[in-house]
């Protein structure tokens, strides 16, 4: 239970709830176990009247009446115990699971790019939702139960101690077979767990994936190819629950075995016993009661074990995200003003998933309210400088100042607050387009989002929709065309009115006619701002303070537009054969 260990914290923060969930539990189980003793006071009362022990028929009614009383009024109260008994424990488990949720939901928004380029999004997922409903378990159910059990057990043992201790030892036998088949069941439970959970991401996996690329499957004309995939998947993961299944179905042919067997033996014993002298009637009655009462808390064993140990499968992979240190940390308390100079001194970058080198030893200064466009061939390094401005990574070697600070020495939160980014495949929510553009700034007014939108140029297809700007966009904003999905990000990014401007080649999808206007727009709306433009236009770049190219992550060439169309060189054929295709 090394793994279920992390959640301690949780106990002493709802220690008081648990606490008296548990003392109710402990009085609920304590009156239960006052029945079987009532029974047998009732069958040995009976049984005295009819040997002559009990001559008064009178004395034995008012007994018998009074038995069943406390009966009625101990199973009453039982039930009032066993009501706020699950609404203590059963309801704390829920908080718990909510206050889990929270944290690991908070841990994914810590967690680095990086991170989630090397892990699924189906599997990250299913350990926030079915392994956390898993861990539940183990705070509801698995505590609640494990008392009863204790309590039934304890008392129960003892009360059996006292009335005879003969015939408790034989009736107790078949519990240490019970005991080591449990270990051993146990373990094989904990592999069994881990292997259906890491199936059921697959699932997860799979099914996301293929909702996301549906255009792709339907494209393709490959449903049955997918279907097949999914048919593949779901045998296996069927197969790995079965097996699962089968080990849990144990358990309760063995409670039954155990009922059997304790029953066969409190009877053949205690006839001896009886038959003897030894014992009176209601003696037995009272070992077979104990016998079924204790019987649950025996089988109960098998399924808290079994609750425990899946908890334990689900905590330890979820111990593995909760445990993982972002790549990229803000160790910065104290507020940073982001003014919007930038400069890259020696920079180089790695990435560690692929060992792709895409930047080499960069040097570049941006001053405040500058423009500066970057060119160069795809995967030439373009994309890679906005993401270390935006500190998404850190730079393998060099170093990159904000303002002349080292920028893990800037607070991550007001670094990226100040930066407005569109990037090159822009995503937008399922939601209104007015809130999507509201994301850059949530309290923006109605006259601000439509400025935000007349700016990128994207306010007149909005007003043409049946329900403008309350208009529900679908998933990943599917409804839109890539030109309006790009306006709509370039809306959002200019509404929030940062320091830093980053568009990512956000205008590859719109008309150069289009284009112009948005540019005209965005030289207004930047002024006094850093501005990065990634483009493959020279139309994009042409009205930069700077512009550098780059190739194979080094930069080739830099300058204005002027001095760049004058040398030889990747801008000056890029602008000429730009130049032939407008005027063509």
């Amino acid at each position: 239970m090394k793994a279920l260990q992390y959640l301690n914290k949780y106990f002493l923060k709802y220690k008081w709830r648990l606490l008296l969930g548990l003392f109710i539990t402990v009085l609920s189980k304590l009156l239960a176990l006052k029945i079987p003793e009532i029974i047998r006071n009732s069958v040995n009362a009976v049984e005295d009247y009819q040997t002559g022990k009990l001559t008064d028929l009178a004395d034995v009614k008012e007994t018998l009446l009074y038995n069943i009383l406390f009966i009625v009024g101990v199973t009453l109260l039982g039930g009032v115990f066993t009501f706020w008994m699950r609404q203590l424990i059963i309801v704390t488990s829920r908080l718990i699971e909510f206050d889990l949720k929270n944290e690991i939901y908070q841990q994914y928004q810590k967690l680095s790019l990086n991170f989630y380029k090397k892990n699924r999004t189906g599997d990250l997922m299913n350990r926030i939702s079915e392994d956390v409903s898993k861990v539940r378990m183990y705070f509801g159910p698995a505590i609640m139960y494990t008392v009863n059990m204790i309590v039934l057990f304890v008392v129960g043992f003892t009360q059996m101690i006292q009335i005879d201790p003969k015939l408790t030892m034989y009736t107790l036998l078949p519990f240490p077979i019970l005991s080591v088949s449990i270990f051993y069941l146990s373990r094989q439970i904990n592999k069994k767990t881990t292997i259906v959970q890491q199936y059921l991401s697959k699932l997860t996996t799979f099914n996301q994936e293929f909702f996301s690329g549906i255009n792709v499957v339907k494209s393709y004309a490959i449903e049955n190819v997918v279907i097949d995939g999914f048919d593949d998947l779901s045998d296996e993961a069927k197969e790995k629950n079965i097996d699962l299944s089968k080990i849990q179905a144990l358990f309760f042919p063995l409670m039954v075995l155990l009922i059997g067997i304790s029953n066969i033996i409190v009877l053949y014993v205690g006839g001896q016993q009886y038959i003897a002298g030894e014992i009176q009637i209601g003696v037995i009655a009272e070992f077979i009661l104990y016998v079924n009462i204790l019987t649950w808390p025996v089988a109960i064993v098998g399924w808290v074990t079994s609750i425990i140990q899946q908890a334990e499968a689900s905590q330890q992979r979820i111990n593995e995200f909760l445990q993982h240190v972002p790549d990229i940390e803000n160790k910065v308390t104290h507020p940073t003003k982001i003014k919007g100079k930038i400069d890259f001194k020696n920079v180089s970058l790695t990435y560690d998933d692929t060992n792709i080198t895409a930047l080499k030893n960069l040097n570049f200064t941006v001053e405040k309210g500058e423009t500066l466009a970057i060119l160069g061939n795809t995967g030439s390094g373009k994309s890679s400088i906005v993401n270390l401005i935006s500190r998404l990574y850190d730079t393998t070697e060099g170093t990159i100042l904000i303002d002349n600070i080292p920028i893990k020495e800037c607070n991550l939160n007001d670094l990226r607050n100040q930066i407005g980014f569109v990037p090159q495949d822009p995503f937008l929510f399922s939601d209104t387009i007015e809130n999507n553009i509201k994301f850059g700034k949530e309290d923006a007014t109605e006259e601000e989002i439509i400025t935000a939108a007349k700016n990128a140029v994207i306010h007149d297809n909005i007003i043409e929709f049946k329900d403008g700007y309350k208009t529900i966009l679908g998933e990943r904003g599917v409804t839109l065309s890539g030109g309006q999905k790009q306006r709509t990000s370039i809306a959002r990014a200019i509404i929030k009115n940062p320091e830093i401007l980053i568009f990512d080649d956000c205008l590859s999808a719109v008309d150069t006619e289009t284009e112009e206007k948005i540019l005209s727009n965005l030289e207004r709306v930047s002024k006094n701002k850093t501005t990065f433009i990634i483009s493959h236009r020279v139309s994009s770049a042409k009205n930069a303070d700077k512009i550098i190219v780059l190739d194979d992550g080094k930069i080739i060439q830099q300058g204005t537009h002027n001095q760049l169309i004058t040398l030889k060189g990747y801008y000056k054929e890029l602008y000429e054969q730009q130049l032939l295709e407008k005027e063509i």
